[in-house]
């Protein structure tokens, strides 16, 4: 069967998440490494080193996952179909949970911009689970 567009969207967004990452990690590792060499004092300085190690990394992990999830769905496996489901439907939580603190603290702006990540959290997770998109990703016969 042929990939769905929608399928198609989700890859590309993923290798764009990817992409963006690698960036924000080589950024944080040469940030780092780049206020430890100029720091006055040096704890500071190997406290922020080390800080943007942590921190690269960690973006890093998260560029690695968005890439195999990306692969995954370009080639529709449906284990990647279905982590992406989870990853995207804890991500619906988390925003949700920012939401509330949003109008909790008046910040409407913030509030908007989780709205439209919720939306489109909530509209990819529902489109992955309609029969068609699943039949997508089984193999043929099956």
């Amino acid at each position: 069967m042929q990939r769905p567009t929608g399928v198609t969207v989700i890859s590309v967004l993923g290798f764009i998440g990817a992409g963006l990452l690698f960036l924000a990690a080589f950024g944080m590792f040469v940030g780092g490494a780049l206020i430890s060499s100029m720091a006055a004092r040096p704890g500071i300085g190997m406290m922020a080193g080390i800080g943007g190690v942590i921190v690269g990394l960690v973006f890093l992990g998260i560029a690695i996952v968005y890439l195999v999830l990306g692969i995954g769905l370009w080639k529709l496996r449906e284990w990647a179909r279905i982590l992406t489901v989870v990853f995207i439907g804890l991500g619906i939580v988390f925003n949700g949970f920012n939401m509330l603190l949003s109008v909790q603290h008046f910040h409407v702006f913030r509030l908007f911009f989780q709205a439209i990540f919720v939306a489109v959290d909530v509209w990819i997770v529902v489109y992955l689970l309609k029969p068609e998109v699943k039949q997508a990703f089984n193999p043929a016969g099956a």
